[in-house]
């Protein structure tokens, strides 16, 4: 089972170029007891629309493999986080870039998949 407190450290261990994001984050909230997952995990949306811009497809599939695990391992928290808090972000073209839902999409593994599905239906667009 994954925890709250584990998401992040398996970002770090599939991207270590993300350490810079986090350790600012959590500096930036050092005096708040629990940390707002949802903010970091819209860092980690930009963070992938810029990998996707700059065409790192390994470390893509790293955090992809990430999110799979989350969707499938993760505690409820953890599952709905994956979804609410990061796949949403993903498909919207504010946090991440405009067109890159499309390319996103190709980095999703099945049950993150559903997820984004779910969102897409839920807002009734693709973006």
């Amino acid at each position: 089972m994954i925890y709250k407190h584990e998401m992040i450290e398996l970002v770090l261990d599939a991207a270590p170029n993300f350490t810079p994001i986090w350790e600012e984050f959590l500096e930036y909230w050092a005096d708040e007891d629990d940390v707002p997952l949802y903010v970091i995990l819209s860092d980690l949306a930009r963070y992938i629309g810029s990998l996707i811009r700059d065409g790192k497809d390994q470390e893509i599939r790293n955090i992809f493999a990430v999110i799979e695990r989350w969707h499938l391992e993760g505690d409820a928290y953890v599952k709905e986080t994956a979804t609410v808090g990061l796949l949403e972000d993903l498909q919207n073209s504010n946090v991440v870039g405009t067109g890159l839902s499309e390319p996103i999409e190709a980095y999703l593994m099945p049950e993150s998949k559903r997820g984004w599905l779910k969102i897409q239906a839920f807002w009734g667009s693709e973006e």
